[in-house]
């Protein structure tokens, strides 16, 4: 708790089993009162090691994508009653020692989301990210921040916070299943008048942290721009688009099962199938 408020962490794990524990072992847990893994269908043992640590954990029937691991990320953790939904990276790339500084900035009221950067501190290239990807940050960041009348230091970070109002008033299952769903939340969360601060969060790239190749990258870099240009078009009373509705599909709309509890000690009678 901090602030009277439940604080829940969740994790969207995939191929996660090498470097889980490591992450887990940063949480602070004084102030941290759940920690939700999900499982994206990974061909380690990601599901054992979370089990092992006693997670509560979910495993996806198939793999889904990045996207949509977040969609249950966050649906499980409000069903927990959560205040604040916080989302660490299980590969260790980002450290959880910053949790608390993210958490209160949300519990106090100061802000709706919290990111954390890796460019505020100026060490993401010291912290490993390649160059190419620094500068297509860069790139991409200046051009959101034109198109979405912003002023954030980066878009690109799968750090975040969000207070149990957002993730209850975004249109979330509007989004893609696949990596840009990180930048069409940021979108959203602006769009609809969401105040997001930031903090300094160093980083690491190393073998075993998850990082998305260089086709991909590209992709992922045209939705980014896709969404910003919907922004932009949708602002100017031009477009209408899902993901910027009021009333498009959000966390809690019905959906067919997709994956399952398996935490430990699961009663299969009393765990359903997550939908």
């Amino acid at each position: 708790m901090m602030h009277g408020k439940k604080v829940v962490v969740v994790m969207p794990a995939y191929n996660a089993a090498a470097t889980l524990e490591r992450t887990y072992a940063e949480v602070p847990k004084d102030i941290v009162d759940e920690v939700i893994l999900v499982d994206d269908c990974s061909r380690d043992n990601t599901i054992e090691q979370a089990q092992k640590l006693g997670l509560r954990c979910f495993r996806h029937h198939r793999n889904w994508g990045y996207g949509r691991n977040q969609k249950t990320c966050y649906a499980e953790a409000l069903k927990t009653g959560a205040d604040v939904v916080i989302m660490v990276h299980p590969d260790y790339q980002y450290t959880p020692k910053i949790i608390p500084a993210m958490a209160n900035l949300v519990t106090c009221g100061e802000y709706d989301a919290v990111i954390a950067s890796r460019i505020l501190g100026g060490t993401a290239l010291h912290g490993g990210m390649p160059l190419y990807k620094y500068v297509s940050n860069r790139f991409l960041t200046l051009s959101q921040n034109l198109l979405l009348s912003a002023k954030l230091s980066e878009y690109h970070t799968g750090y975040r916070a969000f207070s149990r109002e957002v993730l209850e008033a975004l249109p979330l299952w509007e989004n893609s299943d696949d990596f840009v769903f990180d930048n069409q939340m940021l979108a959203q969360t602006i769009y609809f008048g969401y105040r997001i601060g930031e903090v300094s969060c160093p980083t690491k790239y190393f073998e075993e942290a998850s990082s998305i190749n260089f086709r991909r990258s590209c992709t992922y870099g045209i939705g980014v721009l896709q969404t910003s240009v919907q922004f932009r078009l949708q602002k100017w009373g031009r477009k209408q688009y899902p993901i910027f509705d009021k009333n498009g599909r959000g966390l809690s709309s019905p959906n067919p099962p997709y994956y399952a509890d398996e935490s430990p000690n699961c009663d299969p009678a009393s765990c359903s199938p997550g939908r």
